[in-house]
């Protein structure tokens, strides 16, 4: 077990596309199970696919060319260069990710109207990415576990919420107050 670390380094180092592409995809559609998981619903293994589907085929490789252009743009880590590819990233690479997100969701999920969640949701699920402590072959993966994060959120908002912290907080706090309250004293 020890020997994995070692392993996956030697992977980023050597082929860091797709390394970080698949634990990006990986950290993403594990949010979108567990958010699942803390609705205490039943596993949608096929919205999960979809999920999966839009973020190996988009999102990772959108977010990997992303962070490559940006650190190309913008080298090094003094924070002239970070508060620069943060604002960057907030200005151009949030909305594409965001606006894919809802929009290819849509589609794999077959709706009518494919840019209802977005134009419903977009403003509520806009957020910041930090740069500054993170090496720049792990940048991509480093996205993957704040999307794993983000997926958990923005796959509830896109299944249940209305895009605010404040929906999905509110449903996990009625849902965990449940749980609690409907389990046996001991």
């Amino acid at each position: 077990m020890a020997g994995w670390w070692p392993a996956l380094s030697r992977a980023a180092r050597r082929h860091p596309w797709p390394t970080n592409v698949l634990l990006y995809g990986s950290l993403f559609s594990a949010g979108d199970a567990l958010q699942q998981r803390l609705q205490g619903g039943e596993a949608d293994w096929r919205q999960t696919r979809r999920v999966a589907t839009l973020v190996v085929t988009f999102h990772a490789n959108f977010n990997y060319v992303w962070l490559g252009l940006l650190e190309r743009a913008l080298p090094g880590r003094a924070p002239r260069a970070v508060l620069a590819k943060l604002l960057w990233d907030q200005v151009v690479g949030a909305p594409i990710a965001v606006s894919a997100f809802y929009t290819g969701m849509s589609i794999l999920q077959e709706k009518d109207d494919i840019f209802l969640d977005l134009k419903q949701k977009f403003w509520n699920t806009y957020l910041l990415t930090n740069f500054s402590l993170v090496p720049v072959q792990w940048r991509t993966a480093y996205t993957g576990v704040c999307g794993f994060l983000w997926a958990i959120f923005v796959c509830f908002s896109q299944q249940s919420g209305d895009g605010t912290l404040k929906s999905a907080f509110t449903i996990f706090r009625t849902k965990w107050t449940s749980a609690i309250e409907g389990s046996p004293e001991k």
